[in-house]
């Protein structure tokens, strides 16, 4: 995985080395193995983590698994600890909405404060068809089926070129642990 993921950045030229990489990190096996790849092919990178207390103590424990992982491979994390429900009181949106809303807020937050031009985000290439499959269901044109852009001018998805099975194999072969969001094995939600 690591050689795709390397030859899909200098295709689309995503990242110069040398510079920082900001990767946002939920402790899930995308995130993880973004991280991890990322480090293994040279960049230097600052972790980011959103704790939006949705999950009671599973967001603790993945913010716990965010930290110890941090910090056995030496990368720095920030935490943000947001208040969904009263985001989404005071703006009337969906819980899903509040915290895209507040994350992309804080990830342009620190991309100012940080000097950084862009976040590195885990989506893969499984996330890329859902995307689309849920943009043609939901009648979109022609831009729809795109579905996620490789980099946005913000946001930077250097996992698109890769399966959600080839991520949990190259985690197994390099033994990293990731965590498992129980609202992932639920069907509630429009990702």
């Amino acid at each position: 995985m690591i050689y795709k993921v390397e030859r899909y950045i200098d295709e689309h030229g995503l990242l110069k080395q040398g510079g920082k990489v900001l990767v946002a990190i939920s402790g899930g096996a995308d995130s993880v193995a973004l991280l991890v790849a990322l480090r293994k092919l040279g960049y230097d990178c600052e972790a980011i983590h959103c704790n939006f207390h949705l999950r009671a103590e599973e967001s603790d424990r993945d913010e716990r698994h965010v930290v110890d992982l941090c910090a056995s491979h030496g990368v720095e994390l920030l935490v943000k600890h947001f208040d969904v429900a009263a985001y989404c009181a005071r703006h009337k949106v969906s819980v899903e909405m509040a915290c895209r809303d507040l994350r992309y807020e804080w990830f342009r937050q620190l991309m100012a404060d940080r000097e950084c031009s862009r976040i590195a985000v885990a989506h893969n290439s499984d996330d890329n068809v859902e995307t689309m499959l849920l943009n043609l269901f939901r009648g979109t044109g022609i831009d729809g089926l795109a579905a996620m852009a490789v980099d946005n001018g913000e946001i930077l998805r250097p996992l698109l070129g890769v399966t959600r099975r080839q991520i949990e194999e190259y985690l197994r072969e390099c033994g990293v642990e990731y965590v498992v969001d129980s609202t992932n094995l639920e069907s509630d939600y429009r990702r």
